[in-house]
């Protein structure tokens, strides 16, 4: 049994039901011994497990190499390349299983990390999705959930942390074995960890680093919130913690955001901040812990029976983490506005793509299961989650929840399971319900149409219902209309009711009579739908959409206009002007963040060639005034000194700062401003690979690592892009093999806007060989996905990028491949429709 993990390893829905009904209540004793300092590490496994008698089966592991392997004694076959078979099993059977397992260099699996700080080494495992056979073999499916015992053979400096209680003995650390859980929430880390421990009532908790960036550990803030979070979920889901631990631990070059493995949360190190964070960075870290703080009841305790309902998991967590947020004392209303933003936005966006699919998604198999972790799952699951509570109200919702969990602790569920118990909650038949939300594609569009009098009243109001796609039905649900009239310099609401719509046409017409103003469908953002303005709301929004009191108001509106810029139907120089007016002002500090992201991308890929220099010119000229009237010192000023230098084409300021010829009134140039300068000057030529290796020997941790990289990738020299390029697609460099999150910070480089002369080459042509050959050489899966992510054309859209990726999709990429592909040329279409639209309005057609 060798080689690395391909798709071939893929478990498939058929084999994993069939295996079901053959293998009950597993048990592992898994003993790692990590002590070599090597690419492998040997693991040491004796599983016990129920069967049915004379039976066969086969066990998941993907190993370099199988050393023994007995049956209730009897040597078994190792010649498979990722299953052991399991033949004429017996009613018990014991399994005994010594491999030799790789290390992951792309952060699935077992990493091990090399601290470039202080040289110390650290090792940590993700197993989510399909990965724990990995590490040591395993039935890898999520509804063979399994009692776990873990032995770690370590360093005597070393710390081990995983899913229970951990206790040292004379070589090392034992976790206690677990209650049943999901191999893919089974966790190991160990190193020379920083810690810090507290408890919570029975509960104890801890905070686990790499030794080297300890003083960036903010210990006090993340237990408050742990604390509060675990006090918040007790009630929400009426049971307290289940597990007897609870850690966190922040982990290097992390794949994801975070991980919910069962009392041993992994988090990416990304959410230690090395500047004072700004208030939507806090927002979002808080966010992320109490998402995976979610899963312990709804993932861990309870568990989707097979992948098809990874929604349950994911958007059921990241409603809890809203609901969450929304009920904490500091962050409150602000934490509807962020998932409205944020997350919703996006799922609008994703949903409107050729790559859409239903929330309950067929997972046929395994092959390509990280391509459903997106933000339809997650998302759209939870604005449906949140539609759904408030058409059922909230307490039924709340109470089916609770009874769903409590009849089916340490079992696995389904859909049917979670409709079933909402519905015997709430009295209410929620199978139509389900067809028209879960099993379908796409939003509808809400579109109010109003006929005004002569008098400036409403004569009539509609609203019109507007199918998906084309074909699809009417879908039901409960929105708000809120009206919005102008009154001593604001738009205040004068009106709002809830209406429940059934078909295309809704009249309301309790607003006939009133004086015309803006129309709000979705106000509150009750519903799941885009939205489409009459005439009057739209200039009212145009003119004064930054007097909405509300800040979720607004982001509702920003929302709608910004899916009219994507879909070329508002010009993108009229966008970044509206951005400039209102934006800029804007008091939501992660709303204006978004917003000013977007009109930056608009600018790159959305306007026209030759209006990029003039539109950049305007939006740096409002971003300086704002800078200029920001407090000295503050998060605020930082974030507007960011964002003028990645908006501006001169680098004088940027290489004032860099060198400290120009300064600002307050303002420390900490590391990571050092690092935003030094990425905007390599990527406009304005310093060297001198440079950028100066700023290297400053800051000599990972993250000063990994930035160089990607400032050297930066580079407009064609020497420089050619090695950036063979490094990142070899994964090596310099006879050094890289890991997976350096050679995306590579690519992340590579691709720099305003460098379309040095990249045509591979802009057009070799992204599409580079990613043919490595999805033909069977490379772990998780590698082909980031790498086809990240090698397709990040710069100004063109028409020879859309024809490269119609080449490529004309092949035979797999269908994991072919996905992304379809995503990246579904943007590039998208982008050409918008360049040609702001072309055609500079014109004045």
């Amino acid at each position: 049994m060798s080689g690395g993990p391909t798709d071939r390893a893929a478990l498939t829905r058929a084999e994993a039901a069939e295996r079901a009904t053959v293998v009950r209540d597993p048990s592992y004793h898994v003993e790692l011994d990590l002590r070599a300092d090597a690419a492998t590490f040997t693991s040491h496994t004796t599983i016990r497990f129920a069967a049915r008698s004379g039976a066969s089966t086969f066990l998941d592991l993907t190993a370099a190499a199988v050393e023994k392997a007995t049956l209730n004694g009897r040597p078994l076959p190792t010649t498979g390349r990722h299953r052991l078979p399991l033949p004429d099993l017996r009613s018990r059977n014991e399994l005994v299983v010594r491999a030799r397992c790789s290390y992951s260099r792309t952060g699935l699996g077992l990493s091990r990390f090399r601290d470039p700080a202080d040289g110390a080494t650290y090792v940590f495992s993700q197993c989510q999705p399909f990965a724990a056979h990995r590490i040591y073999p395993c039935f890898d499916q999520p509804d063979l959930k399994a009692r776990i015992a873990v032995t770690v053979l370590a360093p005597p400096d070393w710390v081990v942390v995983g899913n229970g209680p951990a206790h040292r003995f004379g070589t090392g650390w034992r976790l206690a074995p677990t209650p049943p859980i999901p191999t893919y929430t089974s966790a190991v880390v160990a190193g020379p960890l920083h810690q810090v421990h507290e408890r919570h009532g029975d509960v104890p908790l801890g905070l686990s680093c790499r030794r080297s960036i300890a003083g960036l550990l903010d210990a006090g803030e993340v237990f408050r919130l742990t604390r509060w979070g675990l006090d918040f979920y007790r009630e929400l889901f009426g049971r307290p913690y289940p597990f007897p631990t609870y850690h966190q631990v922040f982990v290097p070059e992390f794949p994801m955001g975070g991980m919910e493995n069962v009392g041993c949360v992994l988090l990416g190190e990304r959410y230690l901040f090395r500047s004072t964070p700004t208030e939507p960075q806090r927002i979002d870290r808080a966010a992320v812990l109490l998402h995976e703080m979610a899963h312990m009841w709804f993932g861990n305790l309870t568990t989707m029976r097979w992948w098809d309902d990874l929604w349950l998991n994911e958007a059921v967590a990241t409603h809890a983490a809203t609901l969450g947020l929304a009920a904490h004392p500091e962050f409150g209303e602000r934490a509807w506005v962020d998932f409205a933003h944020r997350y919703k936005a996006r799922a609008y966006a994703e949903d409107q793509g050729r790559t859409a699919h239903p929330v309950l998604a067929r997972v046929g198999s395994t092959a390509g299961l990280l391509t459903r972790f997106d933000d339809i799952t997650y998302a759209k699951g939870a604005a449906l989650l949140k539609q759904l509570a408030h058409w059922v109200g909230p307490t039924a919702f709340a109470d089916g929840v609770r009874r769903l969990l409590r009849e089916h602790a340490f079992g696995t569920v389904d859909r049917a399971d979670f409709l079933r118990a909402l519905a015997d909650a709430s009295g209410r038949d929620l199978d139509q319900w389900a067809d028209e939300w879960l099993d379908t594609t796409g939003a509808p569009t809400l579109r109010t149409d109003a006929t005004i009098g002569p008098d400036g009243r409403y004569t009539e109001v509609v609203v019109h219902q507007l199918p998906a796609h084309p074909g699809a039905r009417p879908r039901r649900q409960r929105i708000a209309l809120g009206h919005y009239t102008a009154t001593a310099g604001a738009l205040n609401r004068t009106w709002r009711r809830e209406v429940d719509l059934r078909g295309p046409r809704t009249p309301v017409p309790e607003l006939v009579g009133r004086p015309a103003g803006l129309l709000l469908p979705n106000d509150d953002d009750l519903g799941y739908a885009r939205l489409a303005f009459d005439a009057y709301s739209l200039t009212m929004l145009t003119e004064r959409l930054g007097e909405l009191p509300s800040a979720l108001a607004r982001t509702l509106c920003w929302t709608a206009l910004w899916e009219l810029t994507r879909d070329a139907e508002l010009a993108t120089g009229d966008w970044v002007r509206l951005v400039a007016r209102h934006a800029v002002p804007e008091p939501d500090i992660g709303l204006r963040r978004e917003l000013l992201d977007h009109a930056r991308h608009a600018i790159e890929q959305y306007s026209a060639p030759d209006r990029e220099a003039e539109l950049r010119v305007a939006l740096a000229a409002a971003a300086r005034t704002a800078l200029d009237r920001a407090d000295p010192g503050g998060t605020e000023q930082r974030g507007w000194v960011r964002y003028l230098v990645a908006v501006e084409d001169d680098p004088a300021f940027a290489h004032g700062l860099f060198t400290g010829t120009i300064t600002v009134d307050g303002l420390a140039v900490d590391p990571d401003l050092r690092w935003h300068l030094v990425i905007r000057l390599a990527t406009l030529g304005a310093v060297d690979q001198v440079a950028i290796a100066a700023q290297r020997r400053r800051d000599p941790g990972d993250l000063g690592r990994r930035k160089a990289w990607l400032a050297w990738a930066s580079l407009p020299d064609p020497a420089v892009k050619a090695a950036a390029f063979a490094a990142a697609v070899e994964g090596v460099a310099d006879g050094t093999e890289l890991s997976l999150a350096v050679r995306d910070a590579i690519l992340t480089g590579f691709w720099r806007p305003g460098q379309y002369a040095v990249l045509a080459e591979y802009a057009e042509h070799t992204w599409v060989d580079a990613v043919a050959r490595l999805w033909a050489e069977h490379r772990p899966e998780e590698e082909l996905l980031t790498l086809t992510t990240a090698l397709y054309p990040a710069c100004r859209p063109t028409a020879a990028i859309l024809a490269a990726a119609g080449r490529l999709l004309a092949g035979d990429l797999p269908p994991a491949g072919r996905h992304i592909v379809r995503e990246g040329a579904d943007e590039t279409r998208r982008a050409l429709r918008a360049q040609a639209a702001d072309h055609r309005a500079r014109e004045g057609r």
